[in-house]
């Protein structure tokens, strides 16, 4: 890569499988990707889920251009009915395109990108600005600051790394980062790895979203093998029917497994469940946390041991403060793909395909890809990710009416809700986690707690506290609310 012409450069942030499929899509053209990693393999995000299941088959998670490039090396696509884990998707797929394939040779891993910017320009100097290459500034694991230069910028870092806080205000409630050794963001892996600090505990689950539910069912398996566990479920709106409606009507079987699952606990008093309520701060009380709550205005107090926040992410862009973007101010998504996405509005179907012109930004050949491109809006299809890559790789190719040429094929799935402004998207979900690995952190007991198990959390590199790991257990998995 270092002889590369920077006419010929295109730089992928993340190899997660719509990064994957992005540099795929540029080598088949006669471009040259360079594919920049945070963590140290492909698809390191997604070992951070790799316990849980997807929602859609493999024939749905797949990318065709990046199939062209393994078959001939004697790669078997999987059956194709199959619902894979995450670990699988990175076992089977990314793992095999990133290290018998050409792409190989167009991967940089432990490579931070911290950075996007014009050469020898800032955000506010537009002299010739279309004309100069960007530079993208990465650190490596040893803290080496390295800048890179490119024609062209495709951000697929995803989402992962910035889990919406507790607040329903979109901010840390007081206590939160206080207790951030006991709180965790995403779904955990509660059976296996870190079953200790859940089970005969008491946990508070906050979300409304199928994450939430997959965390609620593992809650409630530990609880089969130990009385002692209590759950208690929380809902920002009371919108439990909005959840759980899909049920037998859901053409997605494993998603309908999922709620009518969930259905059942709550028709069985298996938990507690709050709707609408809203956490108002965390102190401590006695060796657990006191939770205080706005439940139908009126304050409630609740004690627990753990909480886990399963309310969604959304983009970081501090690293694009020096790139002139085109986001609506609400879902920061493109400003024309946002009306197309946005949750306040998006109820049912899919989403319409779209493309280079959709995605385009301020400067040129920038763009945002895969679930960051969703802004704040909750569902992404890993396979709509694969064609937002092509029409762009075609655009850099100069093939510019096909790169318009916008072909989508995608399951029909889901119930619609009967009040557009709620949403209630249900295009089938496959998270695209195109981001980077979150080191795993060793915290020893707290001092001041009477429970002496030992607490190990994979923590991100913000004051959140996220946890996953590798076990395949779980039936279904749709990205955060």
């Amino acid at each position: 890569m270092k002889n590369t012409n920077t006419n010929n450069r295109v730089i992928v942030i993340g190899a997660g499988p719509v990064g994957i499929s992005a540099a795929a899509q540029l080598i088949a053209r006669g471009l040259e990707p360079l594919l920049l990693e945070k963590g140290s393999r492909v698809g390191h995000a997604i070992l951070e889920w790799g316990h849980v299941r997807v929602f859609t088959p493999w024939q749905y998670i797949t990318d065709k251009a990046v199939m062209d490039l393994l078959e001939p090396m004697g790669w078997k696509h999987p059956d194709k009915k199959h619902l894979p884990t995450g670990q699988e998707i990175v076992d089977e797929y990314l793992v095999p395109a990133a290290e018998i394939t050409a792409l190989k040779n167009h991967i940089l891993y432990d490579a931070n990108v911290v950075a996007v910017s014009k050469l020898g320009l800032s955000k506010s100097s537009t002299l010739d600005r279309n004309s100069v290459p960007f530079t993208v500034h990465y650190k490596t694991s040893d803290r080496e600051h390295n800048v890179i230069e490119a024609m062209a910028v495709i951000d697929a870092s995803g989402t992962w790394y910035n889990p919406n806080p507790i607040g329903a205000d979109g901010l840390m409630v007081p206590g939160e980062q206080e207790f951030s050794d006991r709180i965790s963001y995403g779904i955990p892996e509660t059976l296996t790895r870190n079953k200790a600090l859940y089970e005969g505990k008491k946990t508070l689950v906050l979300g409304s979203g199928h994450s939430a539910i997959n965390v609620v069912l593992d809650v409630l398996q530990l609880k089969k093998e130990n009385a002692d566990t209590k759950l208690i479920w929380g809902l920002r709106r009371n919108k439990i029917e909005k959840l759980l409606g899909g049920g037998i009507n859901d053409k997605l079987p494993a998603r309908s497994a999922l709620g009518t699952a969930a259905k059942e606990a709550i028709d069985d008093g298996a938990l507690e469940l709050y709707a609408p309520m809203n956490v108002r701060k965390i102190s401590k009380i006695g060796c657990r946390m006191n939770v205080e709550m706005d439940i139908d205005d009126k304050i409630q107090t609740i004690e627990v041991d753990r909480i886990i926040v399963a309310t969604g992410f959304h983009p970081n862009l501090e690293m694009l403060r020096e790139i002139r973007l085109d986001l609506d101010v609400v879902v920061e998504a493109p400003n024309v793909l946002a009306p197309m996405i946005d949750p306040n509005f998006h109820s049912c179907g899919t989403v319409r395909p779209h493309g280079i012109d959709e995605l385009s930004h301020t400067d040129k050949n920038f763009f945002i890809v895969g679930m960051k491109a969703y802004g704040r809006a909750p569902t992404f299809l890993m396979k709509t990710g694969y064609e937002q890559v092509r029409s762009i790789a075609d655009e850099l190719a100069g093939n510019h009416e096909a790169a318009r040429k916008i072909e989508l094929d995608l399951p029909q799935t889901g119930v619609c809700s009967s009040r557009p402004q709620i949403s209630t998207s249900t295009e089938p979900l496959a998270v695209s986690s195109e981001c980077c690995e979150i080191a795993p952190v060793e915290k020893p007991p707290s001092k001041e707690c009477c429970d002496s198990t030992p607490i190990t959390e994979k923590k991100p590199e913000v004051a959140s506290g996220k946890c996953c790991g590798p076990a395949p257990t779980h039936t279904a998995k749709s990205n955060w609310d």
